[in-house]
Order: structure tokens, then sequence, then C-alpha cells
């Protein structure tokens, strides 16, 4: 029996699984995908949120500053690029500078540090590419950019080295309530735990629903983004809109690898496995993100995408034990700003399970820090000839428009919760992020993955288990 079984290994369920391994627990993260941050957290803004616009009486006002703050920490110990860059909502009319006035004093009440607000002039002076229309902006320094799936992965491993167990291509179909437990029913076999978390992102209502009465439902908005190229001077902050009632708009993006994010646009849709991109909600946004800076260079998108963000229809994040299901805690409508309340939620879900258990057991033995990982395009010329000089795998080349060696992609293979896929590895290293898209790099990362995980080349998948990519040869040898 596990003392604590978490459903879902996006961000959510990974921080929480990895703060829990601080303690003298049995864990269990079990998820339907075949890798770690596969779903929600795989596709959205990848911004930690400064927290000026989370309503100050709920949840999102509750966690989303405390849990910016505490970004630079969990990223120095699992290794994860974060960067500290700033935000800036724009407006271009009185009424927009009314909401701009209105976040700001949103983010006084939320404890938002350092936050300005700034005239057409200061704000043209920080970003000389957004369009001279420009009126004024609310500018909060704190906000951040990251890269959420390979938070998730740095966290499932750290959660792993610490004694966390992680199953993944495991569906759970049904939840028997016992008397001091809950017993996962999933398509891989039983697991009975003492005390249960629901992180399943848009499906948390189905889960919750497994086991007690129906009080919340998740409707998912559908988000659809573009990617552009690197090597474009655009903007050095996060750039919004202001906020409607679609969310917090249409916005320019810099990654932490050194791309460009425009997007997301916003619709419900029903099916909760919706993450297909469409034409005119992708015209939607290049047509709206032309408002913000005419410089946008559409001719250097590379690639598109779409994804599902868990909205709750009460309107704000769900953290609680489930009504009628003791030892049973929700994790629900955790859409933005999820990922950047994510520290703070996992202390609260620790805190709850203390009170739950009559008291958690600290290990002695805890470990917060993960083994550095190493990217060779990053490193001084000297680092990289004495790693080439240890295993020369480092000096062959595999993606050239990342400039990811061998040796990277076998490491990324190997470690905990290791990649086990095409798209695996590219969450993980990048080979296939660049602008080819994979054209050049995908077939020699097939034959690393077959050749490192003993498998044939064709049982290797791009994504999920039934997304192949080889179904055999073509051509008899001579």
């Amino acid at each position: 029996m596990y003392d604590v079984a978490i459903i879902g290994a996006g961000v959510a369920g990974t921080f929480i699984g990895r703060e829990l391994s601080k303690y003298q627990l049995k864990i269990l993260i079990v998820d339907r995908e075949n890798d770690v941050g596969n779903e929600t957290t795989a596709a959205n803004s990848a911004i930690i949120h400064a927290g000026y616009d989370a309503k100050a009486n709920g949840l999102k006002g509750k966690f989303n500053a405390p849990g910016n703050a505490m970004y630079d920490e969990i990223c120095e110990d699992l290794d994860v690029p974060f960067k500290r860059i700033g935000s800036l909502v724009i407006g271009f009319n009185d009424t927009d500078h009314k909401t701009i006035q209105n976040l700001y004093e949103n983010g006084l009440k939320n404890k938002v540090p350092h936050m300005r607000i700034l005239n057409h002039d200061e704000v043209l002076e920080m970003e000389p590419h957004l369009n001279n229309t420009v009126y004024s902006a609310l500018y909060a320094p704190t906000a951040g950019i990251i890269s959420p799936w390979e938070l998730a992965i740095a966290l499932a491993e750290n959660a792993i080295e610490n004694g966390a167990e992680l199953k993944l291509e495991t569906t759970v179909t049904d939840i028997k309530k016992e008397e001091d437990s809950y017993t996962l029913i999933t398509d891989k076999g039983d697991f009975t735990a003492k005390y249960v978390i629901n992180c399943a992102g848009v499906h948390t209502d189905v889960i919750n629903n497994m086991v007690a009465e129906p009080y919340f439902k998740i409707r998912p908005k559908k988000g659809n983004y573009y990617v552009l190229d690197k090597g474009i001077d655009l903007v050095n902050h996060v750039i919004f809109q202001c906020p409607t009632d679609k969310g917090k708009g249409i916005l320019i993006a810099p990654t932490v690898h050194g791309n460009y994010l425009i997007g997301p646009d916003s619709e419900f849709v029903e099916d909760k496995d919706s993450v297909a991109t469409e034409a005119r909600c992708l015209e939607y946004v290049k047509e709206t993100s032309l408002l913000s800076s005419t410089a946008i260079p559409f001719n250097k998108v590379i690639r598109s995408f779409a994804g599902l963000r868990a909205n709750s229809d009460l309107d704000d994040f769900i953290i609680e034990e489930a009504k009628g299901a003791k030892g049973f805690i929700n994790v629900a409508g955790f859409e933005s700003p999820g990922l950047s309340s994510i520290p703070a939620v996992a202390h609260y879900v620790v805190e709850l399970m203390d009170k739950i258990a009559g008291g958690l057991t600290p290990r002695a033995d805890f470990n917060p820090k993960r083994r550095k990982v190493v990217r060779f395009n990053e490193l001084p010329e000297e680092e990289k000839k004495q790693l080439i000089k240890e295993n020369p795998l480092y000096g062959k080349v595999i993606c050239r428009c990342e400039t990811i060696t061998e040796a990277e992609i076998i490491d990324s293979i190997h470690r905990k919760a290791g990649a086990n896929s095409v798209k695996a590895v590219k969450k993980r290293v990048r080979p296939g992020a660049g602008r080819c898209q994979g054209g050049f790099c995908g077939p020699r990362v097939v034959e690393i993955l077959a050749r490192e995980l003993g498998v044939d080349e064709k049982d290797v998948p791009y994504d999920s288990t039934d997304a192949y990519i080889l179904t055999g040869k073509t051509k008899n040898e001579k």
C-alpha cells in the first residue's frame, strides 16, 4: 500500500510529489501519458506571472505572488532554465489606462512588488518595437519565463531520486473508496493508497466524481500559439494586451531558449483531448497581436500548437479535501496562474496532508538538488573541449539547429523519468525544436532511442505509444 497516490504527472502533480518526498511517505505518481508533463504543462505560455491580475479575494490571488517568489531557489536546485525578464501590460486609450490602474491596485492587494505605471515615452524607451500608438503600461519586473515541461521533468526526477514511484501509461478508470484507503482501478492493475491527490488537469472533475458528489465542472479553454524562430530582435519583456473576459489577451513572449511565442486565443471546447490547431484561430492571434507590434515577423514562424486550460465553473483554483471523501484532495481548476502559483500551492497541499494524516515526519536524507544537465551549446569553448576529451559523443552533433550532441540525448534517456519517445527527447534537450523541426535530426534520434532502449526502431514512437513513425522497411538489403 502507498501512503499517497497522485493522479497526474503535469507540473502540479510532480511539484506536489516532489514536495511530499521530503517526508517519510511511500508516494506513487500515475499518468495516462507516456511522459511527464505531456498535456497542459507542455502547451502553455510558459510565463511566471507577477500576480497583479489574480482576484485578491481568491486562491489565485493568495498563491500567485508567493509562488512567483519561490522560483529562483527551486530552479537553481533543479537546474531548470528560468529568467526574470519582467512583463508589460500595454494600453492604447483611456479605457485601457483605467484597466491598467485597476490591475496596479489589485497587484498591491496581492503584494506584488516593484510595479510601476509607465507613460507612452517610457514604454517605447523600454520596448521600441511596440506600436507608437501605445498609451501606457503596467510594468511588473518580477514576472519571468520558464520551460514548464523541463520543470515537470526535473521535479519528477528529483521526486524519484527521493523515493517516489512514477507509473506512466497508466489510466485511472475508477476509484474504490475503502474504509481507510482508496484503490485506484487502472488499465495496468490496481493500486491502493491511504490518501489521493487529484491533479488530473482537465479531467479533475471526472476523477473527483469517482469518489465524491459532483460539485465543480471543468470546461477546457483552448488556446492557439505561433512559435517564431531564434535570432529575432522583437521584445525583451513579456508583452500583454489589456485582459478581457477571454483571458490575459494575446501576448508576445520571449522563451528561455531564445524563440518567441505569440498567442493564445481562448475558446471553450467540449472535447477534453482537443489540441488541434485551427486556421481561423491562428489568424485571429495574428491579427490581434499586430495591435501590439507590427514588427512581428510572421514569415519566421517555425511551428504552431494549441493547448488546453482547465477552466472551472467555480472561477478559481479548487484546492481542498473533496466533500464526503476524507483524505482525497482536489487540485483542480488549475488554469493560469497555476504554473506561477504551484510552488506555494504545493506547500499548502503538504499542510493539508499534515492535518489530515495527523502529522508528517520529515526525511533527514532528502536531497533537494538533481544532477545538472549538460547544455553543450551554452558552455565556454574550453569546457566543450574538455567534455569531448572525456566523452567523444559530445563532439557528435545530432541536431544542427540547436547544436545538440549525441551524449546529451543519451543522458536524457537514462535519467530518472527518462525519455522514451522522440518528443520526450525533444522536451528534455531540444533536438527537433529548431528551424527544421526535426527534419534533419529526427531519424538519428529514433536510431539512438532504439539502441539505448534496446528496441526495434519501428517501436520508437513520436509521442504516445500509438504515434508510430516507422512501420517497416521499404527495401530489402542486398
